[in-house]
């Protein structure tokens, strides 16, 4: 066996490392000394390894800069990656498409809000803010519950919707899906049988079969879940946990009826099972609008807030509210997983709602979407779609197209002439059956592109 010099030896480390993407193109490697230090080596040993690398075309020196990698190792590259519609269409799919903007591309199903709807925040403002005063904290872990005094204001704004919680009554949690993680595992157990929303939200269904949840699926309807399938499943079923969302669901922008909501909590209390009540659209909405928590006042529900798609997705503030014991538990189980939430975020989160200009950002959120809504309605009425129901204001409308049996299709159509959408099966748990149906976000439904595609 051929034993390397030490050169050959960094040589070889360093195109390892150019090949799996550390040192991508444009970037420059270590300078001789840098390098010299990190490994141990003389600076001939580095210098000769640095000329092989650019003897293969790996690497090349730039006067009075260093050596710059110009292109990845033909030994170890990967293939292509496929265009995103090759890919499986599931739940993953779609995550990703939420966390990646194409240049050129319009994010008809993305899940948030345009940006400049939220850029009147001006989270730097704030952050400067925080950082004057009582900076010694944030050095430090937090409270397992979270900030005390977020957690004050997150009790008021519960108030505002009519449901009555101490701050000790409330989790903080870094956005609604760490949430509902809390919720998921401290509940159900593998095989356990739980309800959830058909067509409901589609990362839930992918948390719920990593836990080995067995689903019942209630049919949403315009006004709520579907009643009768719902009792059926109760006379059969001893289920743990329903989650629903009472108002702006997703995908389809439908509100519960008041008179389901009353029933479903009376359900809930003759069948012993909770209600997860995911609220995490909830500043797009009228603070009056019903909510089942509210009616059952957290005696047996769980109310999921968020300000991801309000404020700031980067900020990861979130709520669980419930009772007391509950709560604790929870804390305990956030505690053992995360150790603690952030108290920058969440100090962050605390200002922002300390000032009048959070309530001046939402009346002005929510106008935007009004507006957007009743756009997006009618272009969607003039290209002859139908739609599942028509709200006053709703990021999101559930639509199908006329000659259009399975969105998949569509997506198909439209995502080379640049329109990413969000087909209807990946929001339900049984993703094989034809769908249908499309979730748009109303911000981006008013394209004369788009409008012109459909019309053709």
């Amino acid at each position: 066996m051929v034993r390397l010099t030490l050169a050959q030896q960094l040589t070889a480390s360093l195109v390892e490392q150019i090949g799996n993407g550390t040192y991508r193109v444009g970037d420059r490697l270590p300078s001789l000394r840098e390098c010299m230090r990190l490994f141990g080596h003389s600076k001939n040993t580095v210098i000769n390894a640095y000329e092989a690398l650019a003897s293969q075309g790996l690497v090349e020196p730039r006067h009075g800069q260093g050596f710059f990698v110009r292109q990845g190792s033909p030994n170890h590259s990967e293939p292509d990656e496929p265009q995103p519609y090759a890919r499986a269409m599931d739940t993953i799919w779609l995550m990703r498409q939420q966390f990646v903007r194409e240049p050129g591309h319009s994010p008809l199903g993305e899940g948030f809000p345009p940006v400049e709807w939220l850029m009147d925040m001006r989270l730097d403002k704030f952050t400067r803010q925080i950082m004057r005063t009582e900076v010694n904290t944030l050095f430090r872990y937090g409270n397992r519950l979270g900030n005390a005094s977020l957690r004050q204001h997150l009790a008021q704004k519960l108030a505002s919707y009519s449901i009555t919680a101490s701050p000790r009554q409330i989790v903080t949690t870094h956005g609604a899906n760490h949430a509902l993680d809390l919720i998921i595992r401290r509940f159900i157990a593998h095989g356990d049988t739980v309800l959830v929303e058909d067509p409901g939200y589609y990362p839930l269904f992918g948390k719920l079969q990593l836990q080995g949840a067995h689903m019942l699926c209630i049919p949403r309807l315009a006004d709520g879940p579907d009643m009768q399938v719902l009792e059926q499943h109760l006379r059969n079923h001893k289920p743990k946990l329903f989650f629903i969302q009472s108002v702006g669901h997703n995908p389809t922008g439908s509100d519960i009826s008041p008179g389901k909501a009353h029933r479903l909590v009376q359900l809930a209390q003759q069948h012993n099972f909770i209600l997860v009540d995911d609220d995490a659209l909830a500043d797009f909405k009228p603070a009056s609008a019903i909510k089942v928590s509210a009616l059952d006042q957290l005696q047996r529900s769980l109310y999921v807030g968020s300000f991801s798609k309000s404020v700031s997705a980067a900020l990861r503030v979130g709520f669980i509210a419930g009772s007391k014991d509950v709560i604790d538990e929870l804390g305990d189980l956030k505690m053992l997983l995360h150790t603690s939430s952030s108290e920058l975020c969440e100090r962050t989160m605390d200002v922002i709602l300390t000032e009048g200009h959070f309530l001046r950002h939402l009346i002005r959120l929510q106008e935007r979407l009004q507006a957007a809504t009743a756009a997006g309605l009618a272009m969607l009425d003039e290209i002859g779609a139908e739609v599942f129901c028509r709200p006053q204001q709703s990021l999101y409308l559930w639509a199908r197209f006329a000659h259009i049996d399975d969105a998949k299709d569509l997506t198909r159509q439209l995502q080379p002439k640049g329109f990413m959408i969000a087909p209807g099966h990946i929001f339900s748990p049984e993703q094989s059956r034809t769908n249908p149906w499309t979730r748009l976000n109303v911000a981006y439904l008013n394209d004369p592109l788009l409008k012109a595609l459909f019309k053709g």
